[in-house]
């Protein structure tokens, strides 16, 4: 999967950024919080960033003013000046320093504004913790092996997340795997070295890493470094406009930072390890995956996997034939996955075993059209393309067909995908205004990379990378072909003979290793993954020159190659059919993520009806939700626990899950009680021949036929109807008894 861990993003597009540094927003998170359920409103990042500049700069001149007039008064005091002078000159001082705060103030809030939609830190911590408490005393997740204290980034899933998280990945098959006709694979986690060798994990699978010099806590250097960038950002009102600007782009060149400029940074700004204080060692890669061993004599190395894809391409031949020799076709696979975070943090967003989602969609690298794209083309949400984040604008709502249409998508295929995930994420119940589409700026891009976007979703955290879509061109593929020795191409026949102009590039192996030793596989890699225009214009310099400049991406640095090093030319011959190796297109999915964001955009609280206190509800939609609907005798009664296990029944053959609950409770602490678990309907038993469904959010109530209640909450479960399709049905119903 591509979408939790940034490596080296030329060699693998495995990134690792959470929480996107970019300041754009589009809305607030706090919004659900209380009162009504989620809704949202827009926001505008250039006038923020401006407004934050011209703050920092008219703060700085305040201060100015203010230790101006502040000499001039102890200059007054000490010459012995007449006192109304000295107190005419102490009121000016007084008036400065009440300008000076108000501008901090307005900076506040502006910088609030920018960071969490207008909602201060605390603010944003408040509403995490109560979720996050709501969502641990009800069982959703809890830390695993709590009783032994744990072990940081382990989570489990308790009854009702293990719901969610089981109707989360049955929509997706639905929406996925069956409507797309998608050949789903299960492949296994323990994975050969030489798997993981050929796809650039084991060399470059790595976070940069310091150490507590005395405690030999290790940290994420990148994460020390952006928290220390942000808290300045965030609370230090003094900060210059010309260092915010460059704490700015240190959060936004984060990604890109070598282990020697990571260093440097946080010595320059004097950080040092969160807990003692101790000074850090130096930045140092560490591979992040678990290592193990495969047989009892421990020589045959491997690893939990840390990704659900390369089963799937080294399986690509069988698929392929399975397929009828037929491009396109997509497979899929849903599994665990496993990554040694170094320091995880921000609970079910970074943690050490994980499910993925991942598609690999197999095209013809000359025609990415795509027969269905016109199903989404219409479509209009927030995308944020690499131009606007370069000119620092913000996210805009787009119509897709004209993204794909105008280039900023670069292929239908690629643009289909897009506006499947939107409509999977907005179906689950994520807020569609607080959801945008990122391009990957360019030096984000992996250099074999056509195009990349990311679904990211705005949290409590920030914008949230959740899904990654990429075209990855061929790379994979021929990086297992490589290897193995085995072909994974794809054929197109001709009817007849056609004569062809063919690109080849040959690099010259003896004195590529010569020159570059033990990096001359990203040479050469680099050279064979080159366009024609490149190749070409290299060609050119080649003969005109002798050598020539050439960026490796997955060294990050440029190389010198010279005329005997490669040999590049065209031939024209005629085939009968054309080999070729596939383009994919990776949709991959952190379901783990896309869970926890759906429970922040499905929180609010309301007050009880006596006022007294608030209760918590998760809104959640039928398709999510763990249990669809509770049945209550309204009192202990018998026959109206009998008819509560008749309908229970009824609700089972009807394959609905629900929840009985006879106890003697009040029905408006039950009605709570199921409210906090996101139950979205409750049926009341108070007569043998009829009983009231409530509606979780509005509170309404009908009354429905007891042999007809079980048909009605499947036909809203199941999408048929909604519930305002039921009010229209049924009489709505007003009862004294039921109190909540």
């Amino acid at each position: 999967m591509r979408i939790l861990h940034a490596l080296t993003k030329c060699a693998l597009p495995l990134r690792r950024r959470v929480i996107s540094t970019h300041f754009p927003r589009t809305c607030s998170f706090l919004r659900p919080y209380i009162g009504a359920p989620p809704s949202s409103v827009s926001g505008t990042m250039t006038a923020a960033a401006a407004d934050e500049d011209s703050l920092r700069r008219a703060l700085a001149q305040k201060q100015s003013s203010i230790d101006v007039q502040g000499g001039a008064v102890r200059q007054l005091k000490s010459s012995g000046a007449a006192k109304p002078d000295i107190d005419a000159a102490v009121q000016a001082l007084n008036a400065l320093k009440l300008e000076k705060a108000s501008i901090e103030s307005q900076l506040q809030a502006a910088l609030a504004g920018a960071a969490g939609g207008g909602s201060s830190s605390a603010s944003r911590d408040a509403f995490r913790q109560a979720v996050v408490n709501t969502l641990e005393r009800r069982l959703f997740y809890i830390p695993s092996f709590k009783i032994y204290r744990g072990v940081a980034g382990l989570y489990d899933y308790g009854p009702p997340g293990c719901s969610v998280k089981s109707n989360v990945l049955s929509f997706w098959r639905q929406h996925f795997v069956l409507e797309e006709n998608m050949l789903e694979v299960d492949c296994p986690c323990v994975t050969p070295e030489v798997v993981l060798k050929a796809s650039g994990h084991v060399e470059k699978f790595t976070d940069l890493m310091v150490k507590d010099e005395k405690t030999g806590t290790c940290y994420r250097a990148d994460h020390l470094l952006k928290d220390y960038c942000k808290e300045k950002l965030e609370k230090d009102f003094s900060l210059s406009a010309e260092k915010a600007a460059e704490l700015k782009h240190i959060l936004a060149v984060l990604d890109d930072l070598s282990a020697e400029q990571l260093g440097a940074k946080i010595k320059e700004y004097g950080i040092t390890a969160p807990d003692t204080k101790n000074p850090l060692s130096d930045p140092y890669p560490f591979n992040l995956m678990f290592q193990t061993s495969i047989g009892p004599s421990g020589v045959s190395p491997g690893y939990m996997r840390p990704e659900t894809a390369q089963g799937i391409f080294v399986n690509f031949k069988d698929l392929y034939y399975y397929n009828g020799n037929k491009l396109p076709f997509a497979a899929a696979q849903i599994g665990q996955a496993f990554r040694n975070e170094i320091s995880p943090r921000q609970g079910l967003l970074r943690v050490r075993e994980f499910t993925l989602a991942e598609i690999e969609h197999f095209v013809d690298p000359q025609d990415k059209s795509h027969p269905k794209f016109a199903d989404v083309a219409k479509l209009e949400f927030l995308m944020f393309p690499r131009d606007d984040q370069v000119s620092g604008q913000c996210a805009k709502r787009l119509q897709l067909g004209e993204a794909v249409s105008r280039g900023t998508v670069n292929n239908e295929t690629l643009g289909y995908f897009i506006g499947r995930v939107y409509l999977f994420l907005t179906r689950l119940g994520i807020d569609k205004d607080r959801l945008r589409f990122r391009q990957h700026l360019a030096n984000e891009m992996a250099h074999y990379a056509a195009d990349c976007w990311d679904a990211e979703i705005e949290s409590s955290y920030g914008w949230i990378e959740c899904v990654g879509i990429a075209d990855r061109s061929a790379y994979d593929l021929r990086a297992h072909s490589e290897k193995s020795s085995v072909a994974l191409v794809a054929q197109e026949k001709f009817s007849e003979p056609r004569e062809v102009e063919k690109l080849v590039i040959t690099p010259i192996k003896k004195e590529l290793g010569l020159a570059f030793k033990g990096n001359q596989k990203m040479v050469t890699e680099a050279l064979e993954a080159m366009e024609e225009k490149v190749a070409m214009g290299m060609k050119a310099d080649l003969e005109s020159k002798g050598e020539v400049e050439f960026h490796v991406c997955t060294l990050g640095k440029n190389v010198t190659i010279k005329k005997n090093m490669v040999s590049i030319s065209k031939e024209r011959k005629k085939e009968h059919q054309r080999v070729f190796t596939p383009s994919v297109i990776e949709p991959s999915f952190g379901i783990g993520r896309i869970i926890y964001c759906l429970y922040e955009h499905s929180f609010y609280t309301r007050p009880s009806k006596a006022g007294d206190e608030q209760l918590n509800v998760f809104s959640f939609p039928p398709l999510v939700a763990p249990i669809k609907c509770t049945v209550f005798p309204l009192v202990q009664n018998q026959q109206y626990e009998e008819v509560a296990k008749l309908i229970s029944k009824s609700l089972t053959a009807a394959g609905i899950s629900h929840k009985i609950d006879i106890t003697g409770t009040s029905i408006g602490k039950r009605y709570a009680r199921t409210d906090e678990l996101g139950v979205p309907f409750a049926i009341t038993v108070d007569s043998t021949s009829s009983v009231t469904v409530r509606e979780r959010d509005s509170k309404d109530q009908v009354r429905i036929d007891v042999e007809k209640v079980a048909s009605v909450v499947r036909e809203v479960t199941d999408g048929v109807s909604t519930w305002a399709d039921v009010l229209k049905m049924y009489p709505l119903h007003s009862s004294g008894t039921a109190e909540e």
